[in-house]
C-alpha cells in the first residue's frame, strides 16, 4: 500500500465530497432523480394562468439545462439542497461513503486533526449527506462546512478565506480532492494537497499523475502526530 506522509504543520484536513468521500455516481443519481416535480406547475386557474405556467416551465427547463452541464453556481446548488431535504428526511435516500472514509476521519480526529468540508454543493446539502448516511448521522465528525458562498473551488482566494475563517494558516491545511483544477488553486494559496483517485472519477493525465501526490484510500494517509 502506498503511504503519503502528512506534513507535520498540518492541523486541518479539508475534504471535497463528490468523488472524494462519496461516489460520483451516487451524487449525480440523486441530483437527477429528485429533479422531476421539484418545481410544481399549477393547473390553469384564471387570467394569466397560461403565462404563469409557461414561466414555471421555463424555470424548470433552465434548471435541467444547468444540471446537464454540471454547473457549480451557488443558486443551483442551494436549490438542489432544498430538493434533497425532503428525500433525506423522509428516509427515501441515504448518503453513501467510500468504506475507508468514516474510519479514517475518526482516526484523524482522535489524532487531534480538525476536519472540514468544502464542496460546490450547498452547506445544507452537505449536512443532509452527513446527517443521513448509510453510516448513520456522522455530522459530529465534521468541524465545519464551506460552499461556494466563500468562493469557487478553482480560485485560490477561496482557500485563503477558508483558512482565515478557521483561524489557521493555509499551510496548516491538507486539501483532499479528485479535481486537479481545485488542487492547483489550493496549492497557489500554499495549501497542501493530495488528489484522490476513486472508481468512476475522471482520469488523470500522465503529467498530473507525476506532479500530484495521489491516494486511492484515506487509509493511505500517515499522520506523524499519531505515533
Amino acid at each position: 500500500m502506498v503511504v503519503l506522509s502528512v506534513p507535520s504543520e498540518v492541523t486541518v484536513i479539508l475534504l471535497d465530497i463528490e468523488g472524494t468521500t462519496t461516489p460520483i455516481a451516487f451524487v449525480k443519481a440523486e441530483e437527477d432523480s429528485h429533479l422531476d416535480g421539484a418545481v410544481p406547475i399549477p393547473a390553469a386557474s384564471g387570467d394569466g394562468a397560461d403565462e404563469l405556467e409557461q414561466l414555471i416551465q421555463a424555470v424548470v427547463d433552465n434548471v435541467c439545462w444547468q444540471m446537464s452541464l454540471d454547473r457549480k453556481t451557488t443558486a443551483l446548488k442551494q436549490l438542489q439542497g432544498h430538493m434533497w431535504r425532503a428525500a433525506f428526511k423522509a428516509g427515501h435516500v441515504k448518503a453513501e461513503f467510500f468504506e475507508d472514509v468514516v474510519p479514517a476521519v475518526r482516526k484523524w480526529r482522535e489524532a487531534g486533526m480538525k476536519v472540514y468540508i468544502y464542496s460546490s454543493g450547498s452547506v445544507e446539502a452537505q449536512k443532509l449527506l452527513f446527517g443521513h448516511s448509510t453510516e448513520g448521522d456522522i455530522l459530529e465528525l465534521v468541524d465545519g462546512h464551506f460552499d461556494t458562498n466563500i468562493g469557487h473551488k478553482v480560485e485560490s482566494e477561496s482557500y485563503r478565506k477558508i483558512a482565515n475563517s478557521i483561524g489557521c494558516s493555509t499551510n496548516n491545511i491538507l486539501f483532499l480532492t479528485d479535481v486537479t483544477l481545485e488542487a492547483s488553486a489550493a496549492e497557489e494559496a500554499d495549501v497542501h494537497v493530495a488528489v484522490v483517485v476513486r472508481p468512476g472519477n475522471a482520469g488523470l493525465t500522465d503529467d498530473e499523475k507525476t506532479y500530484y501526490s495521489l491516494i486511492t484510500s484515506f487509509s493511505e494517509l500517515y499522520l506523524p502526530s499519531s505515533t
